[in-house]
């Protein structure tokens, strides 16, 4: 009988201390990841939000938006200090992810669009050129249909633009669960490996290899932290919505846009998105790159760098003279 009775409050114990060492895992990791990975450059707080930013170059204003699951280091390794010999580039993290706060109501893309562009008009950049990268696009696209007097030029690389056949991954419906998700996120940030985490990032450049010294510069586990987890899960539960409301005002875009994309992309297919998008958007340039996977921007960076560009010599902002040429 005392057994019986003993039971209960004996489970009860191991789950309240199984709860308390997931959570001091989870914390400890979190904080030496950040430690490892601070920020790289300034804060601006629009509405209450702390977005991080990180500035660089001269000539027209450029804003760069990085994809899911990412942060502004994606667009910091390479990409951005080549665009800053001939741009005035500013990146952002998105609510979040990186460095930037997360928020209530900051889940769809017009949101994080407002949020980024108001963020930009804060620091004075003026009807920029915005490129955005895969889920950035999406957010690129937003800004564009919300407010199309506000930047001059939109370039692109494997954007989200269309609703897709299918649903969104399990794994975002339990991260993203009201209930369920703290714990999974915090069991998540406590105990995955960081080698499976590195992996899966690296995967995303299938069928090219991630560069050397991508994932020591990207720091693969800031996207693992429980705030991260939880953020882009609710991010990209309601992405399908978003791309099907936003998708049906594509056609009244004026201003020049070029997109790129990888005929091997296996993330966000051409046939899906960017191809629908270039019949949308009129006088829209499409630039399908034979044989390249999600990430143009690294495996094919000349060729994004070009489309940029041009987005911004049809707009009349054609970019500084390169210093090292």
């Amino acid at each position: 009988m005392i057994r019986t009775r003993l039971a209960p409050s004996l489970l009860i114990i191991l789950l309240v201390c199984a709860a308390v060492v997931t959570l001091w895992r989870a914390t400890m990791r979190e904080r030496a990841t950040e430690a490892d990975y601070p920020p790289e450059g300034h804060f601006v707080t629009v509405d209450g939000v702390k977005l991080h930013y990180v500035e660089a170059g001269k000539g027209p204003d450029l804003v760069l938006i990085h994809g899911a699951s990412g942060s502004l280091r994606d667009l910091t390794f390479g990409f951005l200090p080549e665009l800053a010999r001939r741009y005035h580039v500013v990146a952002f993290d998105r609510p979040g992810m990186g460095w930037s706060d997360d928020a209530a109501e900051m889940d769809t893309l017009a949101a994080q669009a407002r949020l980024i562009r108001r963020a930009s008009e804060r620091i004075g950049l003026r009807r920029p050129i915005v490129f955005g990268h895969s889920y950035g696009g999406g957010v690129a696209l937003a800004w564009a249909v919300d407010a199309p007097d506000s930047l001059s030029a939109l370039a692109l690389a494997s954007p989200v633009s269309h609703p897709w056949d299918g649903g969104v991954d399990r794994l975002y419906h339990v991260t993203g669960h009201p209930i369920v998700g703290p714990a999974a996120v915090t069991a998540i940030s406590a105990f995955v490996p960081t080698s499976y985490v590195t992996d899966q990032t690296e995967s995303v450049f299938l069928p090219q290899p991630a560069p050397s010294g991508y994932s020591e510069h990207f720091g693969p586990m800031m996207s693992a932290r429980a705030s991260a987890l939880s953020a882009n899960a609710q991010q990209r539960l309601v992405l399908k919505a978003d791309v099907t409301e936003q998708s049906a005002r594509y056609r009244a875009i004026a201003m020049p846009v070029e997109i790129v994309h990888g005929t091997s992309d296996r993330i966000v297919f051409a046939q899906v998105h960017s191809e629908r998008l270039a019949r949308d958007v009129p006088g829209a340039g499409l630039t399908l790159l034979p044989g390249i996977g999600h990430m143009p921007h690294h495996a094919a960076r000349a060729e994004v760098a070009a489309a940029i560009d041009r987005a911004a010599a049809r707009a009349g902002q054609g970019p500084a003279a390169d210093p090292l040429q």
